[in-house]
């Protein structure tokens, strides 16, 4: 496994154990089909909750979250009516969320939790 894909899920684990700190029940993660992948699917209240999440080692080159691109946030509004429709599910609304990380390897992650991005 690369580096960066090691950092990735690195980042994911992390998140997700925050979201769930914090009461969003996480039920899925890299939900994979042809459009593309979901990193975690999660329930927050009554609400579907898609989360991107964006791991870096420093904000040398931005915030992680800079990655995000109109074209992304497109793309998980699709996947997320996607995972709904293969997993059975129906909900009320569906929130995109974003989960930016910093993991220098000195200090504890600084994260940062964007409720609907999309």
């Amino acid at each position: 496994m690369r580096a960066k894909d090691v950092l990735g899920q690195a980042g994911e684990w992390i998140a997700a154990d925050f979201l769930e700190d914090r009461g969003i029940r996480v039920i899925d993660s890299n939900w994979r089909c042809r459009e593309g992948e979901i990193d975690i699917v999660a329930i927050d209240g009554q609400e579907l909750v898609i989360v991107e999440v964006k791991t870096r080692r420093s904000r040398r080159y931005g915030d992680p979250l800079e990655a995000l691109t109109r074209a992304k946030l497109r793309r998980l509004r699709t996947l997320a009516v996607l995972w709904a429709r293969a997993h059975g599910h129906v909900y009320g609304s569906i929130r995109i969320d974003a989960v930016g990380i910093i993991m220098d390897g000195d200090s504890p992650p600084a994260i940062d939790h964007l409720k609907g991005v999309a």
